[in-house]
């Protein structure tokens, strides 16, 4: 078999085998393709797409590239489940629905990835923690699974090995855009851990990756489609990113809503509808509960009695953070320097909201990298976000920083950010597909 041959197959519109794709995959992973080759079928597959059966043999190619997770030998007692998210601002769902999950009886074995361009970072806002360790060994991370049934960690080298450089060489040939090469990235390194069910929360709107609804659909579906035809249950939710998700944007500030959410401290009611019905159909996808209702009272459960809050303490505690960490996270997290509230220049309510710009103001005041060796800042961000149909006799936002300078920058963002008119709701959650 030979790499050229397959591209011209694809290259000429034609399906590719699961056998072909296979053998392309384990080249790239061995380095017996070239990055022209890899170049080449991707370029194939963007103008041609691949049919469900290529898709989903092409993912299951890349889950297997590497190693694939098993946890038959710990004897869990309930499923092995999992939430992925397309990206947002704002959305530190990931950090209080695994606990919540966990709570209800799951076992979420969590491989999050870091911020990428104006998209905030799940492993950027745990390392905001003094210790937390995004990359312990196996070891740590089964132990951790099964004693609380949550691990919040990186992907190790192990995992889905061929899609590093297959997306590597995407990013500088202008096919990233591609609806079976998006697809088979995200899910072959969810599938390689050994998942019962899979939700994935699919973003629509201004903050979100994929350019329009219909996009943003498209993606859903083959999604879904595709982890199904895999062997691995997965239902999708359509979810709204026209403005920031939680009341706080950043590293360290998303960390403490997070805190102060598990806690029961007060939450915004966008994020915490979203985490909710995330939750509702992973314990459902999980067979953890029968129906809404009664996923919806054992989340909310597992919320008031601080079972949740519990498994988070542990996590943190477990990867090398504070013991008290819950108890004290204010004297732990890191803090800027200087802080000022933003004010509109006239009156009126906010009708819009330009989400990918105060995703970069973060990343321009720090939070954020400009180049893949940036480091992060985890203290600056953005705090007491306004929200849409909200008026301005109340501030925009609160921006963080450490000079004056920064602070200028971040607040002209946020004002160029937010149009101001006559509001029209949203839905928060716009469709289930299953």
């Amino acid at each position: 078999m030979l790499a050229q041959e397959i591209i011209r197959k694809k290259r000429d519109g034609l399906p590719l085998s699961g056998e072909e794709l296979r053998f392309f995959i384990n080249g790239i992973r061995d380095n017996k393709v070239s990055e022209g080759q890899i170049a080449a079928l991707a370029m194939a597959i963007y103008f041609n797409d691949m049919n469900l059966d290529e898709r989903v043999a092409l993912t299951a190619a890349m889950r297997d590239s590497g190693q694939v997770l098993s946890w038959d030998d710990l004897d869990l007692p309930g499923p092995v489940l999992d939430k992925h998210s397309t990206g947002g601002v704002g959305d530190l769902v990931s950090l209080v629905l695994g606990p919540l999950v966990a709570a209800c009886g799951g076992y979420v074995p969590m491989i999050s990835g870091r911020g990428l361009g104006h998209t905030g970072g799940t492993l950027d806002k745990l390392e905001a923690i003094p210790g937390y360790n995004v990359t312990p060994d196996d070891a740590t991370f089964r132990r951790l699974v099964k004693d609380c049934g949550i691990a919040i960690i990186g992907q190790t080298g192990s995992l889905a090995p061929a899609d590093k450089r297959f997306y590597a060489t995407r990013d500088i040939t202008a096919t990233v855009e591609s609806i079976p090469l998006i697809t088979a990235s995200i899910l072959s390194k969810k599938l390689a851990c050994g998942l019962d069910a899979l939700v994935m929360d699919v973003k629509v709107g201004s903050g979100a990756f994929m350019p329009s609804y219909q996009a943003s659909k498209d993606l859903a579906r083959a999604i879904v489609e595709v982890a199904n035809g895999a062997g691995t249950r997965t239902r999708a939710l359509l979810t709204d990113m026209n403005q920031v998700l939680a009341a706080s944007a950043g590293n360290g500030v998303e960390i403490a809503e997070t805190v102060r959410y598990l806690k029961g401290e007060g939450h915004n009611p966008r994020l915490h509808q979203v985490v909710m019905q995330l939750g509702a159909e992973m314990l459902k996808l999980g067979k953890l509960a029968d129906d809404d209702s009664q996923a919806l009272a054992k989340l909310d459960q597992a919320l008031a009695s601080g079972a949740a809050a519990e498994r988070f303490a542990k996590m943190v505690a477990g990867l090398g953070g504070p013991s008290d960490f819950l108890e004290k996270s204010e004297l732990y997290l890191p803090k800027a320097p200087l802080s000022r509230l933003v004010y509109a220049d006239q009156a009126g309510t906010v009708a819009a909201m330009d989400t990918r710009a105060l995703g970069l103001a973060v990343v321009g005041l720090g939070g954020g990298r400009r180049r893949a060796e940036d480091a992060i800042d985890h203290s600056v961000g953005l705090t007491e976000l306004i929200a849409l149909g909200q008026g301005t006799d109340r501030p925009l936002a609160r921006v963080h920083g450490r000079s004056e300078a920064e602070l200028d920058a971040a607040e002209a963002a946020v004002k160029a950010a937010i149009t101001l008119g006559d509001h029209q709701d949203k839905p928060v959650v716009y469709e289930v597909i299953s």
